[in-house]
């Protein structure tokens, strides 16, 4: 389990192959083996999944597995909110609850937008209209499910993105690059901190 899945720690290679990175958090599980230290309440705040801002958080692996799932949904979010829909407009990006929180939430701030109120980032409504959007829709709101237990695999999701790329007519790799480039060759200012 990763521990601490966000945006910043995917890294893009020169062909646009993504790469984890930041192992930092992570726990390894191997059968008939202690997992090391498991504290729960580990990882970027904006990141954690609902159990673990409330503490309530099961010490198995398929517990963490899930808690860094809830993350892959709110990165893909990030993703998605950085592609322009025919109809609809490309937004300045936004960490995900930004509207919500500020940068820099508190611990208190996340339980009470993403516990308490049970809030997840807007999917726009011109996503949901965009063929080449609405799989990906549906697959965010499974991976960042309050319940853990409703949550997609991995594999699943690896699954979906691989029939994404199958129904999508891709055009020449050098015109992917092109539009990553024009989108992603822009100075952002840092919007996040690692709390």
């Amino acid at each position: 389990a990763h521990r601490d899945f966000k945006s910043k720690n995917v890294l893009l290679k020169s062909n646009l192959t993504a790469c984890i990175a930041d192992f930092g958090l992570a726990l390894r599980f191997e059968a008939g083996k202690s997992p090391g230290d498991t504290h729960g309440q580990v990882g970027t705040r904006r990141y954690m999944a609902p159990e673990v801002l409330e503490g309530a958080i099961n010490f198995q692996r398929d517990a963490f597995l899930r808690i860094d799932m809830y993350a892959v949904g709110l990165v893909l979010w990030e993703l998605a909110s950085r592609c322009k829909a025919a109809d609809g407009p490309l937004d300045e990006y936004m960490l995900p609850f930004e509207e919500e929180v500020g940068q820099h939430p508190s611990l208190e701030d996340m339980q009470e937008v993403v516990v308490h109120k049970k809030l997840r980032p807007i999917l726009r409504e011109c996503w949901l209209k965009h063929t080449g959007l609405v799989a990906l829709c549906e697959t965010i709101e499974e991976c960042w499910d309050h319940e853990a237990e409703a949550r997609l695999s991995a594999g699943c999701v690896e699954e979906r993105v691989v029939q994404m790329q199958r129904q999508t007519s891709v055009t020449a790799p050098e015109e992917i690059v092109t539009v990553v480039t024009m989108v992603t060759n822009v100075d952002y200012p840092p919007k996040e901190s690692s709390l």
